[in-house]
């Protein structure tokens, strides 16, 4: 997107969504062992104990 020029708002909007959907779901990183952060944050939450009620 860095120096890209967009039509409308609306249009850049769209591109910034398209952008962070890609980095945080499909995007995969080295340092977490190659998963997307979205992975990595889901796996971070399974691994916390569990309170009781």
């Amino acid at each position: 997107m860095h120096g890209q020029r967009f039509v409308t708002r609306e249009h850049a909007k769209q591109a910034v969504m398209d952008w962070m959907a890609f980095y945080n779901h499909r995007r995969l990183h080295s340092s977490p062992g190659y998963l997307s952060p979205m992975q990595y944050e889901q796996r971070w939450y399974e691994a916390q104990p569990k309170k009781a009620a």
